[in-house]
């Protein structure tokens, strides 16, 4: 069946054209009719096509099925579509227009329901007289599938979704994580609407394939139905960031809505994580870009969250938002203590010296208590292992480049598009996945700061040996020689694609040259 399907679809993309032996019913058929030579993913009028209605249309036990609703938002070159954010409030327009449903949820395209009951906790929630009328959301955790046994990549980000979430839950209640939510529709309407069709309270009677309500829907899934209104700023998801779900969950809370993070033993829903390594670094990117725009915005969360919610409240956002500056200890410790060993210099105390003790309890400590907290959430020591190891291959590699990509926004320069994750692979990388081997495939700037503090790391290191058979002893080097061996450790995939591996997912040639090359740069 998939076979036929897909060859169908293949015949229709080269004749340009639907036949009607694919889809007889004129009604259907309608929306393809909009597709013309002028219409491009980025310039097209709104295209809107009721698949199912409730009540009118059954599966073939009999049963009704509910309303399915294919949208596509107008997009215009010259109008600012403001990405992710911008679709969602589209979506709530439009389903207002239609059936104006007091809970909304959303998903990501790649999530499913793993728990039919999931509804029903929710409703547990929001119907309850003696809960917070103010409860706004209520937040699931992002469970993910098909990782692989050891995590690799760190993809199922244990502590943001599993430990953090729960922190914040007993504050003001979690922030959104871009999917998995369930909404009170009333809470992205901050005030009475600019046209009757949008006011919350409203009752729908008529049929969502009437003339009148599909002209509404595309009215208001149209480029520029938003100007001079709230959209973005009081209404709907908010505009801003690139992280939409943070930087609204945050204005929500602002504006003293609460939240709640529920957290059944069987997942509400699966989802995918990025399969490679590549994916991972690029989604953590775009994800530093949207978190400085939060800190830099006149609504930072240390100075304006911290009043308008609570402290503790407004601090744990701060802690997201500024996570891209973790990029500034991580590259220091990366690069610095190796260059100065390089150079045959002690930058660290003595292990005489009482301070040494000083560095040696904070490392243990600071990462003692990130194995406790991993573990007692139900992770594994190898995951826990690999998941610090991807904390610091992002902040040398994906929050220096969202550093650059933001500034460069912030001048005009560049403008870093929304590049949707892509969380599908060949069947090799599949494989190699499944074994616990990293992708590099790709020759991406991305890698360079990774591989070049592998290569100083392991040159630092055995010049510490040598240093230590020339001048006996390693009193004076003993620190640096320790975070050199570290590094080592952490790079062992990087070593290994760069010289070991035979395969298509090996670290590209280029990239190891150009390494070289910025090693001995800074040597």
């Amino acid at each position: 069946m998939y076979e036929r399907m897909r060859d169908r679809v293949e015949n229709v993309v080269k004749r340009g054209s639907i036949s009607h032996d694919y889809i007889p019913d004129q009604r259907e058929i309608e929306a393809f009719s909009r597709w013309t030579d002028e219409f491009t993913p980025q310039n097209h009028p709104p295209v809107i096509q009721v698949l199912l209605e409730r009540g009118k249309d059954k599966d073939i036990t009999g049963h009704d099925m509910p309303n399915l609703v294919y949208i596509s938002r107008e997009k215009r070159m010259d109008s600012p579509h403001h990405f992710k954010a911008g679709a969602l409030n589209v979506l709530l327009r439009v389903s207002a227009t239609m059936t104006n449903a007091p809970v909304i949820l959303t998903l990501d395209s790649d999530m499913y329901s793993n728990d039919p009951q999931t509804p029903l906790r929710v409703l547990c929630y929001l119907l309850d007289p003696s809960m917070d009328p103010k409860l706004g959301y209520v937040q699931f955790p992002q469970i993910f599938h098909g990782i692989n046994k050891s995590d690799i990549y760190g993809g199922e980000l244990r502590h943001v979704y599993q430990v953090q979430l729960s922190g914040m839950d007993g504050l003001a209640g979690p922030q959104l994580i871009g999917s998995g939510g369930f909404f009170r529709r009333k809470i992205f309407f901050g005030g009475p609407s600019e046209t009757p069709e949008m006011n919350q309270d409203r009752l729908t009677s008529k049929s969502i394939r009437s003339k009148e309500v599909l002209a509404m829907a595309h009215h208001v899934a149209g480029c520029n139905f938003e100007n001079q209104t709230k959209w973005g700023t009081k209404m709907g998801f908010r505009y801003g960031s690139l992280v939409e779900d943070l930087y609204t969950s945050y204005q929500l809370q602002c504006e003293g809505w609460k939240s709640i993070n529920c957290k059944p033993k069987m997942p509400a829903f699966l989802g995918n994580s990025p399969l490679n390594l590549h994916g991972l670094l690029n989604q953590t990117t775009r994800w530093s870009v949207g978190l400085l725009e939060i800190v830099f915005c006149k609504h930072n969360p240390i100075i304006y969250g911290v009043q308008s919610i609570n402290l503790l409240s407004g601090l744990g956002f701060a802690y997201y938002a500024f996570w891209p500056f973790w990029s500034v200890p991580l590259t220091t410790y990366a690069f610095l203590p190796q260059l100065a060993l390089l150079n045959s210099t002690s930058i660290f105390p003595k292990v005489s010296d009482p301070w040494f003790f000083v560095y040696v309890f904070l490392f243990l400590g600071a990462y003692g208590q990130d194995y406790l907290e991993f573990i007692l959430s139900g992770g594994t020591t190898l995951r826990w292992w690999n998941n610090q190891r991807m904390w610091m291959m992002r902040g040398l590699s994906s929050f220096p480049f969202g550093w650059i990509e933001y500034f460069l926004k912030s001048m005009g320069i560049s403008t870093f598009g929304f590049n949707v994750t892509s969380k599908v692979v060949q069947e090799e990388q599949s494989k190699r996945y499944k074994e616990g081997i990293f992708e590099f495939g790709i020759a991406s700037p991305l890698f360079l700061p990774l591989t070049t503090a592998a290569i100083i790391n392991l040159a630092s290191f055995l010049k510490g040996i040598a240093l230590v058979f020339k001048q006996g002893g390693l009193e004076d080097l003993l620190l640096q020689m320790l975070l050199a061996g570290f590094g080592i450790v952490n790079c062992w995939p990087i070593y290994e694609a760069m010289v070991l591996r035979t395969d298509e997912g090996k670290l590209p040639v280029k990239i190891t040259l150009i390494s070289i090359v910025l090693a001995w740069a800074l040597c």
